[in-house]
């Protein structure tokens, strides 16, 4: 009995020595102190530290996220489909009568009697945007409307054949069509209506989705750009779900959704969000909340990386404001009443991390542990001793 103040005494100071302990992660005091910690490049600020508040919350409803129409901004019906190198072309001929250049027995699909039609053989349009027509020659087609080179053939057979009459048909839209891929389920090239198609008029012609819609990104690619949203986004706001264009990229990517739950925690793992989104408070359920006996209550932190624009909102004179995405470590304090409201309204992201530090008693419960395990041979050798004598 003595000697217990001294172990007492011992473990106190020994406590503050996290480095001698094991331990899963840093300390709430380490937390803190790492955000103005000078790195070994002399700058300061590894990571910004902001304590959870409303007004937090509320920059956090500006957080800039990617946006088709963000990014591509044209939400306008296309033009008129134009006939393009690759297409593949019918044409066929009429003439007013018989005895005429593309004269043949009467055939059942004839106008009238005295009616000649000739259907020529579809041709693919070639690399010099034209098409080969018997007696009127070379026709330029691309970049054309189909009622156009009906007009121009019938131009240039004019004289030549009896009254004709040219009707011509795009077989295949190859020009005017938009790729396909990734989790939907009939990958192909989806040709565009002439009235235009949107998002998902597209993705529904191919098949629709392979994936949970929630676990479901869309990818877009036109030209240089490339952008990337979730489905439900899509879906929920009509403003995204914009026009596509010939020769777009539209790839569906499965990602779920998940974030990092560490530390004095009921269950430390990766949890998916299994829901469009969930809140900080819907976290830590998920995670079982944080351990009574060993938890930290004013050490609950998130760890992610955020825009300039949101950081420049909450700490405008911050020296990361240089990089596009800035490290931040949010603190929140669950033993304010108001946290638990703060909880329920602060919206997690994907590939978050929530880490819940150590109690202060918990160190010290380590080194008593270490200080009654060294003590349990003495106490069992002098046991013996006595026994002995």
């Amino acid at each position: 009995m003595r000697t217990l103040p001294i172990v007492l005494v011992t473990a106190l100071s020994v406590s503050g020595c996290n480095a001698f302990l094991p331990a899963a992660g840093p300390s709430t005091s380490a937390v803190v102190d790492g955000a103005d910690q000078a790195t070994s490049e002399g700058t300061f600020a590894r990571y910004e530290l902001i304590d959870m508040s409303s007004a937090v919350v509320e920059a956090m409803r500006g957080r800039p996220l990617d946006s088709l129409f963000a990014s591509f901004g044209d939400h306008r019906a296309p033009a008129e489909s134009v006939i393009g190198i690759g297409d593949a072309v019918a044409v066929s001929v009429f003439e007013a009568g018989s005895g005429g250049l593309f004269s043949g027995p009467l055939t059942v699909n004839s106008f009238s009697a005295g009616s000649k039609a000739a259907q020529l053989p579809e041709q693919v349009v070639s690399r010099d945007g034209a098409i080969s027509v018997p007696y009127a020659g070379r026709i330029k087609v691309a970049g054309r409307r189909a009622q156009d080179v009906q007009s121009l053939i019938e131009t240039e057979l004019a004289g030549k054949a009896i009254q004709p009459q040219v009707i011509v048909t795009v077989t295949r839209a190859i020009s005017q069509s938009v790729t396909v891929g990734g989790e939907s389920i009939g990958g192909a090239r989806v040709p565009l209506g002439s009235q235009g198609d949107r998002i998902l008029d597209v993705i529904a012609s191919a098949g629709g989705v392979k994936t949970p819609v929630n676990e479901t990104f869309v990818r877009l690619s036109r030209g240089g750009t490339t952008a990337t949203v979730p489905l439900t986004t899509v879906v929920s706001n009509p403003k995204e779900n914009i026009y596509l264009r010939p020769n777009d990229n539209l790839t569906l990517v499965r990602d779920p959704q998940t974030f990092l739950a560490v530390g004095a925690l009921g269950q430390a793992t990766e949890i998916a969000f299994q829901a469009e989104g969930i809140t900080l408070a819907q976290a830590l359920a998920k995670a079982r909340g944080q351990r009574d006996v060993d938890a930290d209550p004013t050490g609950t932190f998130i760890f992610r990386f955020e825009p300039a624009a949101v950081v420049r909102r909450l700490k405008p004179g911050s020296p990361l404001l240089g990089t596009p995405l800035v490290p931040v470590v949010y603190r929140v304090d669950m033993r304010d009443p108001n946290s638990l409201f703060l909880t329920q309204a602060f919206r997690m992201r994907n590939r978050d991390m929530i880490y819940v530090s150590n109690a202060p008693f918990t160190e010290i419960k380590k080194v008593l542990s270490v200080f009654a395990a060294a003590a349990q041979p003495i106490t069992t050798g002098v046991r013996v001793g006595s026994a002995i004598d």
